[in-house]
């Protein structure tokens, strides 16, 4: 049966994509026909581009929440990357046999509850704030610094900092212990000091394994409501909770603004995937 011509590992998963591409497509048709005013519940079936005027006006709300969640998401990603890098090189050093039980354990929380988490130890009532307050390095536990539902992010940015990390050091560390030759060991051999094994070799090996992680991170962030709508404020919101706010709306007509903002959610989160194939595609020729 395996050897039939028409055997294929695309036919094999022609099932779960066939339910995969009807449900996804079903759902981007809803929102591009509710996006351009086809709205069946209120009897609205004429065909208008008002939504994207508004959204895409100068005066909308929408180009800072762009901004909010580009920053968000950015931030978010390039530090987690630093760090993460950092961690798999010291975790991979030939004498460091340490488990990455601390890793493991971290990836089993969701981000929802790992907000929740953070909002408990750090707003201004929370046990951090608390604790200074007891031990008198504030007056009051209002003094704490605003870490959470601040407007620049930094909660947010926090939250999506401690989930991701784990997630990208995994993936490196995968990299750099399935090498069956210790490279850094050979450049140090070869008289390369630390820095000049981290950029000339180190980071050459687990580069198309970082940009492919971090284009990951970008796009579910970029993507992700909960933890903005948990730790962020009413102004600037980030756009899922902006897409929200409009479908949430008590007039119905709304609905188009929120589907637009949904379509160009998907369009950059589309983009990123596409992008990340590539790399892969990329990365796998050069290892053919």
């Amino acid at each position: 049966m395996r050897s039939h011509p028409l055997f294929t590992p695309w036919l094999s998963l022609a099932p779960a994509l066939t339910l995969l591409l009807v449900l996804l497509g079903a759902s981007l048709f809803y929102a591009a026909a509710e996006s351009v005013g086809y709205l069946n519940a209120i009897g609205q079936t004429t065909v208008t581009f008002d939504a994207y005027r508004a959204i895409l006006s100068p005066q909308s709300e929408f180009w800072v929440s762009l901004g909010f969640s580009l920053w968000v998401s950015l931030a978010s990603t390039f530090i987690s990357s630093v760090i993460a890098l950092m961690l798999a090189v010291w975790l991979s050093a030939p004498n460091r046999n340490a488990d990455t039980f601390a890793l493991n354990w971290n990836l089993a929380f969701p981000h929802l509850v790992w907000s929740v988490a953070l909002l408990l130890f750090l707003s201004q009532s929370g046990l951090f704030a608390r604790w200074a307050a007891s031990l008198g390095m504030i007056a009051t536990p209002d003094q704490f610094p605003v870490l959470v539902r601040d407007r620049y992010g930094v909660g947010v940015i926090l939250s999506y900092v401690g989930k991701e990390i784990p997630f990208l050091t995994i993936i490196l560390l995968s990299v750099l212990r399935s090498q069956s030759i210790r490279y850094d060991v050979v450049a140090e051999n070869l008289g390369a000091n630390r820095w000049q094994r981290l950029r000339y070799v180190t980071i050459p090996q687990v580069l198309p394994a970082l940009l492919a992680g971090d284009l990951l991170v970008f796009g579910f962030i970029f993507s992700s409501y909960e933890v903005p709508a948990l730790l962020g404020v009413s102004y600037p919101r980030a756009l899922p909770v902006l897409a929200l706010r409009f479908f949430l709306d008590p007039d119905l007509r709304a609905r188009s603004e929120g589907m637009v903002i949904s379509l160009v959610i998907a369009l950059i989160v589309l983009i990123v995937a596409v992008v990340s194939l590539r790399i892969e595609e990329r990365k796998e020729k050069e290892a053919g």
